[in-house]
């Protein structure tokens, strides 16, 4: 098995094209405006063949993923906005410090103005002085920022379809929630060698519902996330090497993230505004 690849945007394929650094280059000197040919940017659709292996690692079927994807120019720009509004908005933004105005204490004057030969001190609490007030501390603010819902959903299916774009970095394993009669990591590894995947490395896991015997069978393993539609977000699929669905959730990804997609349900915002 080839040495797996990083999902993240840095590195991969989608994501390196240098047409949004051309500049273009004006011949001569003139008063004239230069002319700007404008290219129209159009939402593509990426379509990725996944094997579909069985529990105990055995090809049994294949099946196909079928997202939109940002254009080359953009995509970069819109999957950075995206995660960057996701763990901005986790901020909760409550550090705050104290003024010399609002440190107890320092209503005295400490010593006489003159004949001490001391530096002239009006308060203990100066920002100059330990245990005085802090200059330009931290206030309690709202970190939260805005993105378009669209935009986010594109991101994400962005992100999806660079991820499946990589060769054996995304791998589609039958239904195993009823494998496990009882929570054992020794047996979790097992099925994940099988499956050709490394503990070592940094596999996601996506699921439509993960059983009691699974999660406590897979959440001693530091490297692995295992998550449900509920908690999908940009920056476990960027920073995994391994994508892991099941074909439900293939499916799902399909729906909501494909060119088929048309509109939203009332449940679906509520979850991105919960999200957001």
């Amino acid at each position: 098995m080839s040495a797996s690849t990083s999902l993240s945007f840095f590195s991969s394929s989608l994501f390196l094209s240098s047409s949004h650094n051309k500049i273009p280059k004006l011949t001569s000197l003139s008063t004239t405006k230069p002319q700007y040919s404008l290219k129209s940017l159009s939402i593509s659709c990426q379509v990725a063949t996944l094997p579909i292996l069985s529990f105990t690692g055995e090809k049994i079927g294949e099946t196909y993923l079928d997202l939109k994807s940002a254009p080359p120019e953009t995509a970069r720009a819109v999957v950075h906005r995206g995660i960057i509004t996701d763990q901005q908005n986790k901020r909760r933004g409550t550090a705050s410090t104290l003024t010399r105005g609002e440190v107890r204490g320092g209503g005295r004057k400490p010593y006489p103005q003159k004949k001490t030969g001391r530096a002239r001190r009006g308060s203990m609490r100066s920002p100059l002085r330990p245990g005085g007030g802090v200059i330009f501390g931290p206030k309690p603010r709202d970190w939260s920022i805005k993105i378009n819902r669209k935009e986010k959903r594109l991101a994400m299916s962005t992100a999806l379809s660079s991820a499946a774009s990589e060769r054996e970095s995304v791998i589609c394993v039958e239904e195993f929630g009823d494998k496990f009669e009882k929570p054992k990591t020794k047996e979790f590894i097992e099925a994940m060698n099988r499956w050709g995947l490394d503990p070592k490395e940094k596999v996601m896991f996506l699921m439509m519902d993960v059983s009691d015997n699974v999660g406590l069978s897979s959440r001693n393993i530091g490297t692995l996330r295992m998550l449900t539609p509920r908690t999908l977000n940009l920056f476990d699929i960027l920073n995994s090497d391994k994508l892991v669905l099941t074909p439900d959730t293939v499916d799902y990804l399909n729906g909501r993230y494909g060119v088929d997609f048309e509109g939203e349900t009332d449940e679906e915002d509520d979850q991105d505004e919960t999200e957001g």
